[in-house]
C-alpha cells in the first residue's frame, strides 16, 4: 500500500473514531434521544421568608429560606418593555412573573413565549428578592419581609425611562425606600435606601437573592454548563446543580454553601441554555457571593451580600444592585461589559461612557475550551449574518473565510501528496530491493523523502485542523442563542436543529408526516442535507482510485454512507458547513493535484471503484494537457 493512502486512511480513521465517539456519547450531548429524568421540587414544611441578618461589619451571615407553598394574593407592579413582559409583587416587593417577548419555545407562530421568572406555586418557581438583613438590636420584623406589602410611593408601569420607587415604614423609625428602573434590553437596576428618623442607630446590610425551587428543566448537555455562574476578581466558575449538595456545609447557613469574598469585581447568577438571571453588585467595592443549597426545601439559591452599613438617627443609606434576567444575546452582554476590545469592536460592540462595565459579562456565555476559536468563529460568523441577512449563507460564508485561511497549509498538505504519487514508482523499487527487511526499507524511505523533501505525514495536517473547528463550530451553533431557531431557505426553519425531511415521506411528496426528530426511524430515514454530505465525501474519495487491498476498499466504499447516517441527527448548520467544507476541499484538491501534472480521473474512478492501485503512480489520473 503506498504511502499516500496511508494518510488517507488514517485521517478517514481518526475522522471517523472523532465522529464515532461522539455518536457513543449520545447520552450527554443528544439527551432528547436518552431522555433523563428531572428532579422537581420537594414541598418543604411551610415557612415563611426569614429575613437575614448582619452578623458582622462586612457581610450578611444568614439569608432567606423560601417556602414552596404560594403566597397570599397581593397587588402587583406591571411590567412593560420592547422584550420583557411581567409583573412585581408587592408583597416582599419580589420580582418573579417575568417573560421573554421576542423569543418563543419552538419555530411555531402559535408557540408560548419563553417564560423565565415564575412565582411560588407554580411550576418551578424561580424569583429574584433584595432587602436588608438586619443587624445589632434589629429584628427581622424591623425589615421589609416577605411578608411586607410595599406601596407605590412614584410611577406606574415600570418601563424603560419610567422608574417606579415603592415605600415601607417599620413605625420604629426606619423608612425603607426601593427604586426600579429597567432598560430596554433585559436589566433591571434595583437601589434600596434606609432613611433612620429614629432616636437609635440602626445596622443593616443590604443583599440580593436570586432562587430557583428544585431542579428545572435542562438540556443534559454535556457541551452546554447549566447551573451556578460566577465572576469574583477575574477569576470565572462554574458549579452545576448536581454539584450543590455535595458543597460543604455551613452550619450558619443551615445547609451546604459556597462563599466567595470579592474586593474589586463580580457577578453571580444562574445560567440556563440560552437564559440567565445574574446579580450584580457595585463593581469597585467588596461583597461575598453565595451559592448554598437549601435541603429541606430543595431550593438552589445565589445570593449578593454586601457590606453591613449604620445608620445614625437623621442618616440615610443607599446600596444598589443590577438584575440581569434574559437571553444571552451576545451584542446585549457585550454592550454591558462594555469593555473597549480590538475584536469586539470590529465585529459590532460598542463602548458607552455612560455605563458601569461589567467586567467578563461576556465569559457567561458558555465558550468552552476551545474559547480561543470559538470566540472569533462566533464573531465572524455574527458579522456575516448582519451583512448577508441570513444564519445559513453566513455558516456558508464562514466555511470560505477558514478554507482561505487554512490554503497554505492544506496546498503543502495536497501538494506533498501529489509528491508522494510522483516517488510510487521509486518507493516500489526500493520495496523490490529491500525484499522482507523492513528496516532497511525504512531507512532508504526516510532517505528519499528527504531527497526529495517530502513528508508522508503532511497528509494528515487539513484533518488535524478540521477537527478543533468543528468541535468549535458546533459549539457556537448549539450554545449561542443567535443560531437557535434561526432559518435558512425552505423546510429549514431552525439550522440549531436536525434536517426535517426525511426519506420516510419522500422528502414531503408523500401524504403522511415525518417520523418524529431523534427517533430511530428518523435516523434511517434521513433528510436531504445528510444525503448531501454523503454524496460530497463520496466525491472526495473519487480524486483517487480505490486502493489495492480489499478490506481497505471496503472501509472507503462504507465510510461515506456511515458518516452520512452518523451525522444526520446534527444540526443542519453544522451539516451544511461539513457540505460546504467537502465541495471547498474537493474543488481545491482536484486543482492542486492538476497543477502538479496528476489530473484526477474522478468519472474513471467511479465507473472502476474497484480497480486496484498499481504500482505505476499515474493510474487513475489524467496528464496535464
Amino acid at each position: 500500500m503506498d504511502d499516500q493512502n496511508k494518510n488517507l486512511i488514517l485521517a478517514t480513521v481518526l475522522s471517523f473514531l472523532v465522529i464515532l465517539g461522539w455518536f457513543v456519547a449520545g447520552p450527554m450531548l443528544f439527551p432528547q434521544w436518552f431522555p433523563e429524568p428531572t428532579t422537581e421540587a420537594t414541598a418543604p414544611a411551610a415557612t415563611d421568608l426569614v429575613p437575614p441578618t448582619a452578623a458582622d461589619a462586612t457581610a450578611v451571615a444568614t439569608t432567606e429560606v423560601a417556602s414552596t407553598e404560594p403566597l397570599p394574593e397581593s397587588p402587583r407592579l406591571t411590567i412593560e418593555t420592547p422584550k420583557l413582559s411581567g409583573s412585581i409583587s408587592m408583597l416582599g416587593g419580589r420580582l418573579d412573573m417575568l417573560s421573554l417577548k421576542t423569543y418563543r419555545e419552538t419555530i411555531e407562530p402559535d408557540s408560548p413565549i419563553v417564560q423565565l421568572l415564575s412565582p411560588v406555586g407554580q411550576e418551578f418557581p424561580y424569583y429574584a428578592v433584595f432587602g436588608w438583613a438586619p443587624g445589632g438590636g434589629l429584628t427581622g420584623d424591623d425589615v421589609p419581609g416577605a411578608k411586607s406589602e410595599w406601596k407605590i410611593a412614584s410611577g406606574g408601569t415600570l418601563a424603560p425611562g419610567q422608574p417606579v420607587t415603592l415605600h415601607w415604614e417599620n413605625g420604629k423609625g426606619l423608612n425603607f425606600t426601593r427604586t426600579i428602573t429597567v432598560d430596554e434590553d433585559f436589566m433591571f437596576t434595583v437601589t434600596d435606601a434606609v432613611e433612620n428618623t429614629g432616636t437609635t442607630e440602626a445596622r443593616l446590610a443590604p443583599y440580593g437573592i436570586v432562587a430557583r425551587h428544585g431542579l428545572p428543566k435542562m438540556q443534559n448537555i454535556y457541551v452546554v454548563h447549566e447551573g451556578m455562574i460566577s465572576r469574583n476578581d477575574g477569576k470565572l466558575e462554574e458549579l452545576k446543580y448536581s454539584k450543590f449538595a455535595s458543597m460543604t456545609v455551613d452550619e450558619k447557613e443551615g445547609g451546604p454553601a459556597l462563599i466567595t469574598e470579592s474586593t474589586t469585581d463580580g457577578w453571580i447568577g444562574f445560567t440556563d441554555h440560552y437564559w440567565m438571571t445574574t446579580l450584580i453588585p457595585e463593581q469597585g467595592k467588596p461583597f461575598k457571593s453565595v451559592a448554598k443549597y437549601v435541603p429541606n426545601a430543595n431550593i438552589y439559591q445565589v445570593e449578593v451580600r454586601q457590606p453591613a452599613v449604620t445608620v445614625a438617627p437623621g442618616g440615610k443609606a443607599e446600596s444598589s444592585t443590577r438584575l440581569f434576567a434574559g437571553a444571552k444575546e451576545w451584542e446585549t452582554i457585550s454592550s454591558y461589559q462594555n469593555e473597549p476590545s480590538f475584536l469586539s469592536g470590529l465585529f459590532g460592540a460598542t463602548v458607552n461612557p455612560a455605563l458601569e462595565p461589567i467586567p467578563g459579562f461576556v465569559d457567561s456565555i458558555d465558550w468552552g475550551w476551545f474559547y480561543f476559536l470559538t470566540k472569533p468563529i462566533f464573531l465572524v460568523l455574527h458579522w456575516l449574518h448582519g451583512l448577508i441577512g441570513n444564519m445559513g449563507l453566513a455558516i456558508i460564508g464562514l466555511t470560505f473565510i477558514l478554507k482561505v485561511l487554512v490554503l497554505p497549509l492544506a496546498y503543502k498538505s495536497y501538494a506533498s501528496m501529489a509528491r508522494m504519487k510522483e516517488l510510487q514508482p521509486e518507493i516500489e523499487a526500493l520495496k523490490e530491493r529491500a525484499g522482507e527487511d523492513k528496516q532497511k526499507l525504512q531507512k532508504e524511505m526516510m532517505q528519499l523523502y528527504k531527497e526529495k523533501k517530502v513528508n508522508p505525514a503532511a497528509g494528515c495536517l487539513p484533518v488535524f485542523i478540521q477537527i478543533p473547528i468543528f468541535f468549535s463550530l458546533y459549539k457556537v451553533i448549539f450554545v449561542t442563542i443567535e443560531l437557535r431557531q434561526a432559518p435558512f431557505f425552505g423546510w429549514i426553519r431552525d439550522l440549531s436543529a436536525p434536517d426535517t425531511s426525511s426519506l420516510f415521506n419522500l422528502f414531503g411528496l408523500m401524504p403522511w408526516d415525518a417520523p418524529a426528530p431523534h427517533t430511530l426511524l428518523a435516523t434511517i430515514f434521513i433528510g436531504v442535507l445528510p444525503i448531501l454530505l454523503g454524496i460530497t465525501m463520496w466525491l472526495q474519495q473519487k480524486l483517487n482510485p480505490a486502493p489495492a487491498d480489499p478490506v481497505q476498499q471496503q472501509i472507503f466504499a462504507w465510510m461515506p454512507w456511515v458518516f452520512m447516517f452518523m451525522l444526520g441527527g446534527f444540526a443542519s448548520g453544522l451539516v451544511i458547513y461539513w457540505i460546504t467544507n467537502n465541495t471547498i476541499t474537493f474543488t481545491q484538491q482536484y486543482l492542486i493535484m492538476w497543477s502538479h501534472g496528476k489530473r484526477p480521473d474522478v468519472f474513471g474512478n467511479m465507473r472502476s471503484p474497484n480497480k486496484a492501485v498499481p504500482k505505476a503512480a499515474n493510474l487513475g489520473t489524467k496528464p496535464k494537457k
